[in-house]
This record gives C-alpha cells, structure tokens and sequence, in this order.
C-alpha cells in the first residue's frame, strides 16, 4: 500500500484575491486639486460657498473681457429696432481671425477722435470700397449702384436721409447711419470731421447679436436680406 502523501489541491477560496479595480477613486493629481481647493475654502470667509461666487465671477469677467460683452443701448438713434435702455450682449469674437464687417450688421464702436468720447451703436451700411449715395429718385440710399431698400428696420415715416452725400469709404473703415434716421448723429453728420465720419474698423468693439432685457423684446439681431444683393465696390473705387 502505498503510503506516500498524495498531493492534496488547495482551496480555491483560501487563494489571496485579487486587488479590486478602483477606477473611480482620485489619482493623486485629483487629491491633489481636491485639497488645494479644501484648503481655499477653508481660508476664505463663507467657505465653498465664497469660492464658488468668486470663480463664477472670474469666469464672467474672462467671458466679458475676450468673447462678449453687455452693452446698454443710450439713445433712441436705432429704434425701432433697439430701443432706449435694452441690453444687448455684444459679440467680441465676431471679426477676430480675419472676419470682416458686413453691411448691415449692427456693430459697437469706440467713437473717441470721431463721434465723441463714449462707445455708439450703429449699423453698417458701406465697407471699404464702398460708394454709398444718397439718393436715388424714390429717395433710397444706393451702394456700388444698387438702391437699398431699408423698410424693414428704418424708423416708421423717417426717409433713409435728409442730408445727400456722396462717398467713397476707404479700405479698413465703415459708414454707419441709425434706423432712427431722424434722431442719429451718424457718418452723415461727420463727413467733415477727422475721419470724414468713417470709423476704422479696429474701433470696433464687436457684433450686437442678442436683446437679452428686458425679456419681453428679448430677440436674436439678425442681418438683414437689404443688402444681399449689392455688389462688389468696382475695382479702383477705393479711396
């Protein structure tokens, strides 16, 4: 018989387990943050919940600062569109990396050396090359001699101007005019003023895009279709 010991197979269950996954747990560049931001709280009167107001107001200023900004509209210069104390939000990045402004786009500009000291809303109605007239004999403003038909944003029983001009803008500058014809103090009224009432183009602040108060008038600024159809400025028209 034989006597020698037989091998005897372990119990599986006595086998040490595995280490289990901890995918979810922080790795130690998330404990890291994770107390950095422990400790700020801690030294910050009202805790978390002051860190949070304050990083919520760095973001908002990093918003404003490079990408949007609130504007208030001052004056009635473009009703009916936009009227006295709307706040619309200003796109920053509209023209950055090579974009251009187009006609009729609403645009915020720095006015300082050719309106007056302050920032001003108006609409493009002429870009570099343009010739912009005024007026046809229905009494339209005409660009690169097509009239422009500006019934759908001029101000109600306002002609699109009671002063006649006759311009050429130059290459990196804009005319702009209000809707509200009659109470704006625009390219018209500086035609012979540095500048000759065109504002350089690096003047502008960005886009009008969005009504955002009061709700009730809350809207998306469209383009409007008016000046889809004009031409390109003829070549040697720059001035």
């Amino acid at each position: 018989m034989d006597t020698e010991a037989q091998p005897t197979e372990r119990d599986r269950s006595s086998r040490p387990a595995p280490p289990e996954e901890t995918s979810g747990a922080p790795g130690p560049e998330g404990r890291s943050r994770s107390a950095l931001v422990q400790r700020a709280a801690e030294w910050l009167p009202g805790g978390r919940i002051t860190l949070t107001l304050l990083l919520c107001l760095l973001f908002l200023s990093a918003l404003s600062t490079f990408v949007t900004r609130p504007y208030q509209i001052p004056s009635g210069s473009m009703e009916p569109g936009l009227r006295v104390g709307d706040r619309v939000l200003v796109n920053k990045v509209a023209y950055r990396f090579g974009a251009e402004p187009h006609r009729g786009d609403v645009v915020v500009f720095d006015g300082t050396g050719y309106f007056g000291e302050a920032d001003y809303v108006k609409r493009v109605v002429g870009v570099g090359g343009d010739r912009v007239v005024c007026c046809d004999r229905e009494g339209r403003i005409r660009v690169n001699g097509r009239s422009v038909d500006e019934s759908g944003f001029l101000f109600p029983g306002d002609s699109p101007s009671a002063v006649a001009f006759d311009v050429v803008v130059p290459d990196g500058r804009l005319f702009v005019l209000g809707d509200h014809r009659g109470d704006s103090s625009d390219s018209r009224d500086h035609l012979g003023s540095p500048g000759g009432g065109m504002i350089p183009v690096d003047e502008v602040i960005g886009r009008a895009d969005l009504i955002v108060w009061p709700l009730g008038h809350a809207t998306r600024l469209h383009r409007p279709d008016a000046y889809a159809r004009v031409p390109a400025p003829a070549e040697g028209a720059h001035g």
